[in-house]
């Protein structure tokens, strides 16, 4: 085949000493997996069924909590299936859509938590407008936006990286990403890195947000004990969220772009799986455990545990 057409099929990185742990690696991520599964839509169903619970910020955490459970399905049943079948191949086409679910779900998730944010600003700054501006309706809307820009943003990046020429068909990493695929072309990757520019300047106006509403909000924190409270009930869930998943998002960034390989296999692996194993599992448990009237329905056991 000449080597410049375009590959059927793309191979992906073999786990280190597959064969010897084939089997522990499947239970490993089966496990995780549907860790995943039944922690997020724990969290979903309460907030569902309790009526109490249908506030605005609560609605946005179910937002949150389904987008972890899409972008986890992106990964792990590919992975599954690799490992019970001893096979690391996946068709141009799969790779692009694995590629599209993974980027999605990750900008979505920095979207969603802007706008939750934004919510707390609302909520502890300006409690008296609260229902009046996040009304059931502003909350679609917000949630909408927060959905069809990354999707939009999704959509283009893997249309430029698989509308080329490849070289080379062999992905360096578990799943297949963006920058891989653009390495793998004959072409420059000039457009490639001003889209990824452009996308990056969109999601640093995000970031300002969010910096924004917290200065905000620590103003208001001092002038007022109840304030405060509010603060480390509601706030420090999204901050902990926040955290976990930029320092997850950047380690994938890194390594990624700047990634050598020199780097121990094992290292660039935690790097690659760090971002579809950390926030889908933190993002639930650290609000379901931090507020306490969500514990209260999600966790009982953790809630009876305290008082005993």
């Amino acid at each position: 085949m000449d080597n410049k057409s375009h590959p059927v099929m793309f191979t992906l990185m073999v786990p280190n000493e597959s064969k010897k742990f084939r089997h522990a690696y499947f239970t490993c991520f089966l496990f995780l997996y549907l860790l995943i599964l039944s922690i997020n839509f724990r969290l979903v169903s309460v907030i569902v069924m309790v009526k109490s619970l249908h506030e605005p910020m609560f609605l946005f955490l179910v937002y949150l909590c389904m987008n972890g459970v899409y972008g986890a399905s992106g990964f792990y049943p590919k992975i599954l299936s690799d490992l019970i079948l001893d096979s690391y191949v996946i068709s141009s086409y799969m790779c692009a859509l694995q590629t599209f679910v993974i980027y999605s779900s990750l900008l979505c998730e920095f979207t969603i938590l802007t706008v939750m944010s934004y919510d707390r600003y609302i909520a502890i700054c300006r409690p008296l407008d609260y229902h009046s501006i996040l009304t059931n309706s502003s909350c679609c809307k917000f949630i909408f936006v927060s959905w069809i820009v990354p999707n939009c943003c999704g959509i283009s990046g893997v249309l430029l990286s698989n509308l080329r020429t490849f070289c080379k068909n062999h992905i360096d990493k578990l799943y297949c990403d963006n920058w891989s695929i653009v390495k793998l072309s004959c072409a420059s990757s000039f457009v490639n890195n001003i889209y990824g520019y452009v996308v990056a300047v969109l999601f640093v106006c995000c970031a300002v947000i969010i910096i924004l509403s917290y200065v905000k909000l620590i103003a208001a924190c001092k002038s007022s004990l109840e304030n405060r409270r509010k603060f480390w009930q509601t706030c420090l869930p999204h901050v902990l969220s926040l955290i976990n998943f930029t320092c997850a998002f950047l380690f994938d960034f890194m390594y990624s772009r700047y990634g050598a390989n020199d780097i121990p296999e094992s290292l660039r692996n935690f790097l690659a799986l760090e971002l579809v194993i950390v926030p889908p599992i933190c993002n639930p448990v650290i609000y379901g455990l931090n507020i306490k009237k969500l514990r209260k329905k999600a966790f009982p056991s953790c809630t009876a545990a305290n008082v005993h």
